[in-house]
Order: structure tokens, then sequence, then C-alpha cells
């Protein structure tokens, strides 16, 4: 029981130090941010729609082996093939990311990387209509109790 509760812990407790990688744009609410995200991913998705396309891995050849035990009595086992693998993987995966990138930037948005604030704060208040701020050296991110993120300038 132990084990199952530190491999779901570890991922939140090691995903709380990560960067967050986000769109960005000073000036804008939160909530603005994320409908902007949100009409982005649909229109990417309706414009690169998921298309799964089955996949084989090729077959590997495992060779012959000879054998020997104590006696020095030695048997070979012949080679054989291990069969591919079958999978699927969404061709189009790659354009909705560009699709929605561009969607991004032709909001404003730009691609960013903030670090997690290091003052031991793990969550504060919701702060309702603040506006994102122009992000410096020193930006970092603390996310709010309603679980939304909120970016500071630490002085």
């Amino acid at each position: 029981m132990k084990i199952r509760i530190c491999f779901l812990v570890l991922p939140l407790v090691v995903s709380a130090c990560l960067p967050l990688t986000t769109y960005y744009r000073a000036g804008v609410s939160p909530a603005r941010l994320q409908s902007d995200i949100t009409s982005c991913e649909v229109r990417a998705l309706r414009d690169a729609p998921v298309r799964l396309q089955t996949q084989v891995s090729p077959p590997v050849w495992v060779a012959p082996r000879q054998i020997c035990n104590a006696a020095n009595v030695c048997t070979t086992q012949p080679g054989y093939y291990r069969p591919g693998h079958v999978y699927q993987v969404d061709v189009n995966k790659a354009l909705r990311g560009r699709v929605e990138t561009q969607c991004m930037s032709d909001k404003g948005y730009a691609p960013a990387k903030i670090q997690p604030c290091k003052n031991g704060a793990a969550t504060v208040p919701a702060s309702g209509a603040a506006k994102l701020p122009t992000l410096t050296d020193r930006s970092c991110f603390l996310r709010n109790s309603d679980g939304t993120l909120r970016v500071l300038n630490q002085g």
C-alpha cells in the first residue's frame, strides 16, 4: 500500500519542482489565456484531427547459441525470429501541435517557460481577475487553491 501511494504522490511532488511551459502574453487575464488555449486546441483538432495509423515493428532475429553444462556437454539452441509488435501512431500529432502554436501566435502569445516560486508556498488563494505580468528573469508561478496558476515577479 505504501509503495502504491508513493507512485501516486511522487509525480505530483516532482511536477511541482518543474518549470511550467505554456503560452504567454503579458496583460491578459488567466481566464482569457485559458479560453484562448482551449479555442486553439479545438481549432487544431478540427484542422488536423486524430488519424491513427497501424504500424508493425520489424521482427528481430535471435541468433543460435550454444549452452554447455558442468560436464562440458553442449547443445545448440537454434536461432529464431521474435515477431514484431503492432502499435498505432497518430500521424497528425505534430501537425496538430504546429496548428495550435500558430493559432496562439496569431492571438499574440509566445511559448514561455516559467520556474516555480521557491518561497515555500504550495498554494495561494484564487486571484480572480488579475492580469499576467511582463515576464522577467525573476518571474515564477504559484498554484492557486482552485488549481489555476498565478504568475508573480519576485522582488
